[in-house]
């Protein structure tokens, strides 16, 4: 079960459109045929897959399937343009592996105590959270800072599309258009920008004509890629710690964490300006934070009955139509299922990680490939994968003109991963603020009275004033190096 399921999840995660919602989804009534142990292990083996397999579209194509994968888009993609391809997939295959494990051990030994931790985050502490991932962003729009808060705002707005969370009223229909009022889906914005706008930037710069690097991949690849592990460890433990913390969260998930971690490497980093370029940090540290949250947000749904993530809400319901019922009482009136569960993770990390090195060179024959034959089957996965997915056509040609705007974006020096990443976190952080403000009759000081949000808050201004002082101590060397 744990073999079927990781391999399912590998090919469903590396499908743009897909993920490990649609896919948990699409396999669940399957499950139905065998016990709840053997169908959980199924079911969380393929969302483990799929958290590994969000990287390959993302490093060998552009497109993230999911939002989970956005982040490894950033460095993976640059690095399989430049004929490292097979560090990325490795280095993403290794970091997926070492925020499994760590997050299964943590899990392990400190499921109450931490699930009693995650009882104490109300709004206040969500959004000072979501305001914390929003100041990592700050580092990833370069030097230019102006132009990266402009790119947040366009996000922000994006993200506000469709109906008022509080009073339902519609709010920023474009042109009284009534296909605006369900909002502007991710996924839609994600294959845009980064499918069809680094589709026409590359025609663009090549002409069509170029010829992707062929890499050989054998044994002795992977033991050179195996003696690189040191180049991206401390990120990778550092997203481990962080994605399972943020997965532990209701209602987190998987993708604040992979950003938020993405941008802690980038902020930390002694060569932060590579980032962006192809350093393979930029894709370890996403990877291993998005496989660490995937097992965090396992902890609230067993131990207190709240679905850490879309993917565990709908295992929830399994497990109750299963006949289980998730909350404080599960570790003692079913040990067999809950050990079984946290058995069979120790097991599908390693197997997830066989399975993804051992695919390497069919995934890398993707990028012999020439351009002008690749192209159009970007497209085409672009299409289908929006179509599939939302059922609209507007949504396919809202995908379109988004892709020309990224393209846009892009030729005008414009960095297009804030405003992404702030469509993705606009809504929970909104939604944690005005839940915050009603609570206290309208008084902002509830961010500060609560100590948990209070320390959030100071390290995002921190986040935000360390590239503006570096920015600041830069020019005044430059300066005085001029006079």
């Amino acid at each position: 079960m744990i073999f079927l399921g990781c391999f399912a999840g590998l090919f469903i995660g590396a499908m743009p459109g897909l993920g490990s919602v649609n896919g948990v989804a699409i396999l669940l009534p399957v499950t139905f045929l065998v016990p709840p142990t053997a169908a959980i292990i199924f079911l969380a083996a393929l969302y483990y897959g799929a958290m590994y397999g969000g990287a390959v579209s993302s490093i060998t194509l552009g497109i993230p399937g999911a939002s989970t994968a956005v982040a490894t888009v950033f460095d993976g993609r640059p690095m399989a343009q430049s004929g490292r391809a097979d560090q990325a997939l490795m280095a993403a295959a290794i970091a997926s592996f070492i925020g499994g494990t760590i997050s299964v051990i943590l899990f392990t030994g400190f499921a109450p105590p931490l699930a009693a931790f995650a009882l104490k985050f109300g709004p206040q502490e969500e959004f000072a959270l979501m305001l914390l991932a929003f100041a990592t962003f700050i580092g990833l729009g370069g030097d230019d800072i102006p132009k990266t808060i402009f790119s947040i705002l366009i996000g922000l707005v994006l993200a506000a599309v469709g109906f008022d969370i509080i009073s339902g009223q519609p709010r920023l229909i474009f042109f009284d258009m009534v296909e605006f009022q369900r909002g502007i889906p991710f996924l839609v914005l994600a294959i845009g920008i980064y499918g069809i706008g680094e589709m026409i930037w590359t025609l663009e710069h090549t002409k069509g004509a170029i010829q992707m690097h062929k890499v050989d991949f054998g044994w002795k690849k992977i033991k050179q890629n195996l003696g690189r592990i040191k180049d991206y460890l401390p990120v990778s433990t550092m997203g481990s710690f962080l994605g399972f913390f943020v997965g532990t969260l209701p209602a987190a998930g998987a993708t604040p964490a992979s950003l938020m971690s993405y941008g802690l490497a980038k902020s930390f980093s002694k060569d932060g300006d590579s980032f962006g370029k192809g350093n393979v940090a930029g894709v370890a540290a996403p990877e291993a934070a998005n496989n660490a949250a995937s097992t965090g947000s396992m902890l609230p749904m067993l131990t207190l009955g709240i679905p850490g993530s879309p993917t565990t809400a709908i295992l929830l319901g399994g497990m109750i139509i299963w006949g289980l019922r998730p909350g404080p009482l599960l570790f003692a009136e079913s040990p067999d299922f809950v050990w079984g569960l946290i058995g069979s993770m120790y097991v599908a990390n390693f197997v997830t990680v066989v399975l993804n090195i051992a695919l390497i060179p069919v995934f890398i024959r993707v990028l012999a490939m020439p351009f002008s034959i690749l192209a159009p089957i970007i497209f085409i996965l672009c299409v289908v994968g929006v179509f599939a997915t939302t059922d609209r056509m507007f949504d396919t040609w809202l995908m379109l003109l988004l892709g020309c705007v990224g393209y846009l974006m892009r030729k005008l020096n414009y960095p297009v991963a804030p405003a992404v990443l702030a469509i993705v976190l606009g809504p929970l952080t909104e939604r944690a603020m005005r839940q915050s403000l009603i609570g206290s009759q309208g008084d902002p000081m509830t961010f500060l009275e609560r100590p948990i949000s209070l320390t959030c808050i100071l390290i995002a201004v921190a986040l935000v004033s360390y590239p503006l002082v570096a920015n600041m101590m830069k020019k005044r060397k430059a300066t005085s190096a001029a006079g």
